[in-house]
């Protein structure tokens, strides 16, 4: 994804930054190392005074004794080291420094993105997420089927705990793996603690490590944020709902906990319904069976969402109090 003006305009103040302090911290070595070795702004002037006569050299098509100006300027320069080195000093500490050497803190590497900038945008990314340190914890490298009975199964299916979330998990990867060139769309729905949020944090990492943007809210975060944008307008609100629109991937999670109304389902179906239209991402979870999630809401968000996203239902035990359990047991 490209970064939006706001989000480039960031991280390009950053690099501005970085140069800004590096060439201040190069004048002040220079000012400390002049009044230490008089000699070497003598000799910073000699070699400013040549560089003007090769430049006069070259524009006037004497290149006869270019060379030999060049080779007092190298002569110059193999002497201001030495000068430097005998005083105590790095032969380099007059050099201009920089946080990455291979863009020199342009962000740029032959017009290309620096692996710099590719780890700012993801740092970026992350921020506002609103996902920082979780998915440390929570991706698919840490995801584990052990949670998951193979004797626990689904009275009418007949299928076992443990092979839904093989099929759950399996439709998550390729969820991913297709992210830049399908139009898909995930809506979870299960038990409390069956793996619905933990799924939803494994996809976000996937993609905010891609420098993909991902925005996660809680359904009364997100509703209050909204409600907040309609009857207060702040500039913070304008710039979240720019990202709950504009982002690849938009994560509402325990849909169904906010306080329901027809603001809420009229914001809902507009926030589904612009996603959609702009062909954007979105991943839903409810703790709501899908009776209970069509009574709750709107029949054409019903439909939207059945019509649009791939429905994956999740069961088994509580995860969350198997692993309190866990904690707790005598060893």
């Amino acid at each position: 994804m490209a970064l939006n003006n706001s989000q480039y305009d960031a991280i390009m103040r950053d690099y501005y930054r970085r140069q800004t302090t590096h060439r201040r911290q190069k004048e002040e070595r220079v000012r400390e190392v002049r009044e230490k070795l008089p000699r070497i702004r003598e000799i910073d002037d000699e070699i400013a005074s040549a560089s003007v006569q090769c430049a006069r050299k070259l524009l006037s098509g004497g290149g006869s004794s270019l060379s030999a100006l060049k080779e007092h300027i190298a002569l110059l320069g193999q002497e201001r080291r030495e000068v430097l080195l005998a005083g105590g000093f790095p032969e380099d500490y007059l050099e201009l420094t920089y946080d990455c050497p291979d863009c020199r803190d342009s962000g740029y590497v032959n017009g290309q993105k620096c692996h710099c900038f590719q780890k700012a945008e993801i740092d970026l990314l992350y921020t506002q997420s609103n996902l920082c340190g979780i998915l440390e914890k929570e991706n698919f490298q840490t995801f584990s089927f052990d949670y998951y009975s193979d004797e626990l199964k689904e009275e009418l299916s007949g299928v076992s705990s443990l092979e839904r979330m093989k099929k759950v998990y399996a439709a998550c990867r390729q969820f991913v793996r297709d992210f830049d060139t399908a139009d898909a769309n995930l809506f979870f729905y299960g038990d409390t603690g069956v793996g619905k949020t933990f799924l939803s944090h494994c996809i976000a990492k996937e993609l905010l490590d891609t420098t993909h943007s991902v925005v996660y809210f809680s359904a009364q975060e997100l509703f209050e944020l909204i409600a907040q944008k309609r009857f207060e307008k702040t500039e913070q609100t304008e710039g979240i709902l720019d990202a709950v629109y504009g982002c690849d991937l938009l994560i509402i999670d325990d849909l169904g906990t906010e306080l329901t109304n027809t603001f809420v389902n009229s914001e809902l179906f507009l926030c589904i319904n612009e996603r959609l239209t702009a062909r954007k991402s979105t991943i839903i979870s409810t703790n709501l069976s899908l009776k209970a999630f069509k009574d709750t809401y709107s029949e054409r968000i019903f439909s939207r969402i059945s019509t649009s996203y791939t429905m994956l239902k999740l069961f088994g035990k509580d995860i969350r109090l198997l692993k309190k359990m866990a904690r707790n047991r005598p060893v």
